[in-house]
């Protein structure tokens, strides 16, 4: 973790949220959160974690 006021800190955590947005979760309707559930961490383990 950075210091106070470091506005960097957070800058790959919010790239991520951003992409995960705007690739998987708006794109879609879910029917269940369950299923959203398993969605995400398909396509997180899928595309970043291969």
């Amino acid at each position: 973790m950075s210091g106070k006021g470091n506005f960097h800190a957070n800058a790959n955590v919010e790239t991520f949220f951003k992409t995960i947005k705007a690739e998987l979760i708006w794109r879609l309707s879910w029917e269940t959160r369950r299923r959203t559930e398993m969605t995400i961490l398909e396509y997180i383990n899928g595309f970043y974690n291969p």
